[in-house]
């Protein structure tokens, strides 16, 4: 028994159904193709939208064996949004060549009414999602702008997302020139980036002045665009340039050129670009005034050390000096050799703070510790807080030149877990950390040994002198590697 054809009722419903439910607007626009043919029979349904950077014409053609013919009977019914004219639905050819019905432009009609209502839900709905995307993405620059370190880092992370949400084909950053000009700083794309960095927007151009004075400027066409006068304008259609200010300063701009022959920017998405490179700049500006701040920490923190090195220096060497003089009104030999060994450990220890200051200055404000010794004093600088005294650090032999990073990286490990030790023990207020090498084991190997000692109390102390050489209560722990 063959089935019967559903009726058109059933099938309209079936039809409004399928166009009322989506949400993405070529989804909506498939549905409303899907819809027709089926509501009609016939054999070729085309939307046609009026303008094609809605989403261009959508098509289907339902399974038949023959192409529709030219004199096949057609039906034209228009799609209305609001008071604008969407496109228009086109219905053509019916089995035997019948003709179409008036039944069946009235079903048409309805079902184009419906897909008017469904497709400003989809512009809506699109709206919404477009916004978020473009929120969420300035949200994301923000963060990652007050997070890096560099300001060619920044550049970057502005310049890629712009050029995600934008789906352009590009994303530039052009900085002004001492000329009066704009170069390409930064450039964010797939294809050929480097080949961008460099180009210049030549003195008195109109787009330059636009820029200068913290105007968008919106083209259609970078290749054949008289204003633009870039050496890589031929490679791009449609373009958003944008002021990145801040302030009143005019940081740069942001260029998000799209492929020739690519769609048009829409004017929500021009005013969302233009939001987003007014919080980029401001961003831009919190970054560099956050990495001004860390520079002056810095430099303010080598004052100290300087200071502090040269009140250690002095004292020591004043107070060897008055050793060395004890010498000359003190009889007795065994007495002199002891005083000169004890000037010479006080003279020796004074080169090493010397040493050990002086790589602390060399380190960079901003960068990440260099060789074993920057890493042990990065260390030792974050552990002073939790110990409540900086660490006394000292370093023998060529660490950074013997020691291998296997080696270097299992060291710093214990030196954590000794300096985490030590904050846990009450009544520390002396940590002296020492880094030897070559430091040979009872048997006669090269390695580094690694010497954490603190005055802090013990667990089960019986009030004795200890025998480290720290204090009473003292600990010290040994860390031992062959090389």
């Amino acid at each position: 028994m063959t089935a019967q054809p559903a009726p058109r009722l059933t099938r309209l419903l079936e039809a409004l159904l399928g166009v009322g439910t989506a949400l993405d607007l070529h989804d909506v626009l498939r549905q409303v193709v899907v819809g027709a043919a089926e509501l009609t029979g016939a054999d070729r349904a085309v939307l046609v939208v009026a303008d094609p950077g809605e989403g261009g014409p959508a098509e289907i053609r339902t399974p038949g064996p023959e192409p529709v013919p030219r004199t096949a009977p057609v039906l034209r019914v228009p799609i209305h949004v609001g008071d604008e004219e969407f496109g228009e639905l086109r219905l053509a050819g019916r089995p035997g060549a019948a003709p179409f019905t008036v039944e069946d432009e009235q079903l048409l009609r309805v079902l184009a009414t419906q897909a008017g209502v469904s497709i400003g839900n989809a512009r809506l709905y699109e709206t919404a999602r477009q916004r978020e995307r473009w929120i969420e993405g300035a949200a994301a620059v923000t963060t990652a702008l007050l997070t890096e370190e560099g300001a060619d880092d920044a550049l970057t992370t502005v310049a890629e997302r712009a050029r995600l949400l934008a789906g352009a084909s590009a994303g530039v950053i052009l900085h002004p020139t001492a000329e009066g000009g704009m170069e390409i700083v930064t450039a964010s794309s797939p294809d050929d980036p480097y080949g961008m960095v460099g180009a210049t927007i030549t003195p008195g151009s109109p787009v330059l002045e636009q820029l200068l004075g913290g105007e968008p400027v919106f083209i259609d066409d970078s290749a054949t665009d008289p204003r633009m006068t870039t050496h890589v304008r031929h490679r791009f259609g449609p373009s958003m340039m944008l002021p990145l200010r801040a302030g009143g300063r005019l940081i740069g701009t942001l260029a998000l050129p799209r492929r020739r022959g690519g769609l048009p920017y829409t004017d929500l998405e021009r005013l969302l670009a233009t939001q987003f490179a007014s919080q980029a700049a401001l961003a831009l500006v919190l970054a560099d005034a956050r990495r001004g701040r860390e520079r002056l920490a810095v430099y303010e923190d080598r004052d100290r050390i300087a200071r502090d090195l040269h009140d250690l220096v002095v004292q020591r060497l004043f107070a060897t000096g008055m050793m060395l003089e004890s010498t000359r009104r003190r009889p007795g030999a065994d007495d002199v050799r002891d005083i000169l060994g004890r000037a010479v450990d006080e003279l020796r220890s004074t080169v090493g703070e010397v040493r050990t200051a002086i790589l602390t200055l060399q380190q960079p404000p901003a960068g990440p510790p260099t060789g074993l010794r920057g890493r042990v004093l990065r260390e030792t600088a974050t552990a002073a807080a939790r110990l409540g005294v900086a660490p006394s650090t000292h370093f023998r032999g060529a660490v950074d030149t013997r020691v291998p990073d296997p080696v270097a990286d299992r060291l710093l490990t214990a030196l954590r877990d000794a300096l985490a030790d030590a904050s846990a023990r009450p009544g520390v207020s002396r940590v002296e950390v020492t880094v030897e090498t070559p430091a040979p084991s009872p048997r006669g190997r090269d390695g580094v040994r690694l010497r954490v000692a603190d005055d802090g109390e013990r667990d089960g102390h019986d009030g004795r002198d200890g025998d480290d050489g720290v204090g009473a209560r003292g600990t010290t722990v040994t860390w031992w590697a062959p090389l």
